[in-house]
């Protein structure tokens, strides 16, 4: 559904997007992550049409974006960071002239303008008038008016912002219920959020993507793969001293005990094996997983 080759983005002497190449596939919901200034936005803004590219190629659907933005267009609902409503419009009626903008019938206008209304719970707000409104509603808003025409690509930069942990719920049931139906680009800061709903993430760091894949493809480029915690009943001083016997890697954990590294691929079970044989008492031996959150900081931090 999205392919990007080699694109670059330059604003005169800045690099904001450096020779990046991506694919997401038709149906996937996809998380592309990265702290502030790294380049989401202006790649956000390639794809749909709102900045050329200096170099490189953007591709929707089989449609080139540099080529035919307008039919590109048609083919993506986006819902940008900070949504800009006009302040005197009721929100069917703004809806209703989105939809016209959009090209659709009245009789398909109106069918789409109740869906959308009902998925973004917004029914009871119909008639509300736009700058009544609290922020997480205008950003629901934002998000009726992506889904309107029922396109088959959404482009989501932050739309769980200003919600309530409620609303923030029923936006990431909506998009996850998306996967297989629509094909979903997903920008956020709330990393445990895109960690729910999406099946692969790519990470973006001043301009260039550092990592992709899912969480676990993520961690092994974070290089932190095969990490084990142990802790034995007592002091630590022999466990230590038999991990440095046999030349293992480790390090204090802040709970007690140590981190061992055993790298990609390493299996746990011998070792495990090895220490009960040795006579060591372990009251803890735990392979740890790490949080997509600790992923990104890993590949992110300076």
């Amino acid at each position: 559904m999205i392919r990007i080759e080699h694109l670059t983005r330059r604003f005169h002497d800045l690099t904001a997007v450096d020779d990046i190449s991506l694919h997401v596939a038709e149906g996937e919901v996809f998380g592309f992550l990265g702290p502030n200034g790294a380049g989401k936005s202006t790649t956000i803004k390639i794809l749909t049409g709102f900045l050329p590219a200096t170099s490189g190629r953007a591709v929707v659907g089989g449609v080139d974006v540099a080529t035919d933005s307008l039919e590109v267009r048609r083919r993506l609902g986006y819902l940008p960071e900070n949504v800009s409503l006009p302040v005197d419009a009721r929100v069917e009626e703004y809806l209703d002239y989105r939809g016209r903008l959009k090209g659709l019938p009245r009789a398909e206008r109106t069918k789409a303008l109740e869906r959308a209304l009902d998925l973004c719970g917004l029914v009871p707000m119909r008639r509300r008038i736009l700058a009544q409104l609290s922020r997480g509603y205008r950003q629901r808003v934002g998000l009726a008016d992506a889904l309107l025409a029922d396109p088959p690509l959404l482009v989501l930069d932050e739309p769980t912002g200003g919600l309530d942990p409620a609303q923030r719920q029923e936006v990431l049931d909506l998009i996850a219920g998306l996967a297989g139906k629509r094909t979903v680009l997903l920008s956020s800061h709330v990393l445990t959020e895109v960690e729910h709903v999406c099946t692969r993430v790519a990470i973006i760091k001043t301009g260039r993507i550092v990592a992709r894949g899912t969480r676990e493809e993520l961690e092994r480029d974070a290089g932190r793969q095969g990490e084990v915690h142990v802790e034995l009943a007592g002091d630590d001083a022999a466990l230590v001293a038999w991990l440095d016997e046999h030349g293992l890697t480790h390090e204090p954990h802040p709970r007690g005990g140590r981190v061992l590294h055993l790298g990609e691929g390493g299996d746990p079970v011998p070792l495990l094996a090895s220490l009960v044989d040795a006579g060591l008492p372990v009251r803890r031996f735990q392979p740890l997983t790490r949080s997509l959150q600790q992923i990104f900081l890993d590949l992110t931090r300076s």
